[in-house]
């Protein structure tokens, strides 16, 4: 049995833990407000986007396959996938449910007979996959230094992918990222860039009165690279938003289990104190008696 000195110091040690708990959650919960308002800002755009290249594409004239980026390489050898992840832990499974996406893709393709190649972004991404996949990973790229997360390095990493598809190192790439829903909702969610997924729309008829100017290949060769990173920044602030989520949640199931581990050390320490006194008074009365 454990000694009163020893269960006192147990009981001050997850209460100096639960403060740290505390501290994280009040600062994560800060933070998520603001990472909250930025991706919710950011949908619009990138929806509205997705849904201009959408009519574009539809209305090029039979027989035109568009840009590269839109109509890819007429083959999917090759596989790159980026995986954004975060760069520190103590946010329950948010890590880790992005790169179990990322490994069943991994898995299929490699099945498949398909050439996988990875860009990580986020070093908890890197250090996950590193131990089954690290000849596969061609670039790593850290958050530390961009947070928060701007509009430039969303286009660093956008004009990467884009230099390395003209250099012919791929065929499609996928995004994954987890989707923000709420604080105890995150999805992680797999989106391919290239060639550029596109929501299905009417469009209009060649013949339409609808004219553009310069005409539609024209217009999406110079939207498609801009949306590429608008689709990278818009997943960047989504993951930054489901990241202070779950470090919300984790820190506050942190915080209330190390409530009850005190409760439970607090009985017994209470329970082991009593059982020293009673045995004291026992000892003194039997003492008293013998005399």
């Amino acid at each position: 049995m454990a000694s009163l000195k020893d269960l006192r110091n147990r009981i001050a040690s997850v209460k100096g833990t639960q403060k740290i708990t505390k501290a994280m959650q009040m600062v994560a919960a800060a933070k998520l407000r603001r990472a909250q308002m930025a991706a919710e800002s950011a949908r619009p755009y990138a929806e509205k986007m997705s849904q201009v290249l959408g009519n574009l594409a539809a209305n090029l004239v039979g027989g035109v396959q568009g840009p590269r980026l839109l109509s890819g390489t007429g083959s999917e050898k090759t596989h790159l996938l980026i995986v954004c992840t975060a760069d520190r832990g103590l946010c329950g499974g948010f890590n880790s449910s992005i790169v179990r996406l990322a490994r069943e893709h991994i898995r299929r393709l490699t099945a498949e007979g398909k050439t996988v190649k990875i860009v990580t972004v986020g070093k908890k991404g890197y250090d996950l996959l590193r131990r089954q996949y690290r000849d596969q990973i061609i670039e790593n790229r850290d958050l530390r230094g961009n947070k928060p997360v701007d509009y430039e390095f969303a286009a660093e990493i956008a004009d990467s992918i884009i230099a390395r598809f003209d250099a012919g190192e791929f065929d499609v790439a996928t995004l994954f990222y987890s989707r923000f829903r709420s604080v105890i909702a995150q999805v992680p969610t797999a989106q391919r860039l290239i060639p550029a997924e596109l929501p299905e729309t009417g469009g209009t008829a060649p013949d339409a009165a609808l004219q553009f100017e310069p005409n539609e290949e024209v217009i999406l060769d110079t939207l498609l690279p801009r949306n590429l990173t608008v689709q990278v920044f818009r997943a960047l602030l989504e993951n930054a938003a489901s990241e202070q989520g779950a470090r919300t949640g984790a820190m506050d199931s942190a915080t209330r289990n190390a409530g009850e581990m005190i409760k439970k050390q607090t009985q017994i320490y209470n329970r082991t104190r009593q059982a020293m006194i009673t045995k004291e008074l026992i000892e003194i009365i039997s003492g008293a008696e013998a005399l």
